[in-house]
């Protein structure tokens, strides 16, 4: 199974375009050692041809181009992207189906009733593609505390994904906002039937609960949120008024962090942060903060990283 990062920042990218806290103006000052990064999205496939794109980036355009393997040219219009799983209805998850909608057939969407509903009405994506190549609904159901039997998407043989709920956010548009539903977010074990490994995936993660325990500890690799280094980063460098926890996310820092959550998991597993927000100190190639991933032995996924499994 072969794993692509096409992007790995939060919303907005890294640098983001109105943005000069330290990391942002550093880097375009070159007085930082920084990779500047699109906002995250994954793809997966078995065969390097076909391929699932996981969350639709409104930065796909370029990270399309950066990837000659989703683009296969057997014909004049062609495209190795067989169809795409949404994990939640975010903007920077979604509106990258807009820069889609020259397919020549609908695409299959693999994403629960929630996001589907918020597509429909609050962010009406599906409308707006009816006018263009349209969008074909494919049904994730989960339930509370339950893993969901594992799709076995017929766009994308030789791979099973288990999807199971999250503790997060809906979007800020989303009438589910305040009122959380099943489904609104989601996390997924991706395996290969081919060599029996597998891919924990979730880039936003508000809550460590039991089974998403479980799933971080079946998994060979566990690709996991890593939005923000500390609980009030956003609040302390004037960039919101919320902290990590009210945003839908854990932070990497303190007794109950990510970096605690994935030392749990033990040394066997290769551990990787994605969706990374541009006031994360972390991005700072020469920080601290950076330097106790190190020695944590976790690495900060990067634009184009590819992983074997």
């Amino acid at each position: 199974m072969k794993i692509l990062v096409l992007g790995s920042a939060a919303g907005g990218g890294f640098p983001q375009w109105n943005c000069n806290c330290p990391n942002c103006d550093g880097i375009r000052r070159q007085s930082i050692r920084a990779i500047p990064r699109t906002q995250s999205s994954i793809a997966i496939s078995a065969d390097g041809i076909q391929w699932l794109l996981v969350n639709a980036s409104p930065d796909i355009l370029k990270q399309i181009q950066d990837n000659p393997a989703l683009q296969p040219a057997r014909s004049v219009r062609d495209t190795g992207i067989t169809s795409v799983i949404l994990m939640d209805a975010q903007i920077d998850h979604v509106t990258g189906l807009l820069m889609l909608r020259e397919s020549s057939s609908p695409i299959p969407l693999y994403c629960t009733e929630p996001v589907w509903n918020d597509l429909s009405t609050g962010l009406p994506l599906t409308q707006v593609l009816s006018h263009y190549c349209g969008l074909t609904h494919r049904h994730i159901t989960v339930e509370e505390n339950r893993f969901s039997p594992p799709l076995q998407l017929v766009e994308l043989p030789g791979i099973s994904i288990t999807p199971f709920p999250l503790t997060s956010k809906a979007p800020p548009y989303s009438p589910n906002r305040n009122n959380p539903q099943v489904g609104d977010n989601i996390g997924l074990l991706i395996t290969s039937e081919r060599s029996g490994k597998s891919l924990f995936y979730a880039p936003g993660l508000g809550q460590i609960e039991p089974l998403v325990l479980e799933a971080m500890s079946r998994a060979d690799c566990v690709m996991v949120d890593g939005t923000v280094w500390t609980e009030d980063e956003m609040i302390r460098l004037g960039l919101s008024r919320k902290t990590a926890a009210q945003m839908g996310h854990l932070p990497q820092s303190g007794p109950d962090g990510m970096i605690s959550v994935l030392d749990s998991l033990g040394d066997n597993k290769r551990k990787i942060l994605i969706h990374i927000n541009n006031s994360n100190p972390i991005l700072n190639q020469d920080s601290e903060e950076a330097a106790v991933l190190q020695r944590h032995n976790i690495e900060i996924a990067v634009d184009g990283m590819e992983i074997t499994l």
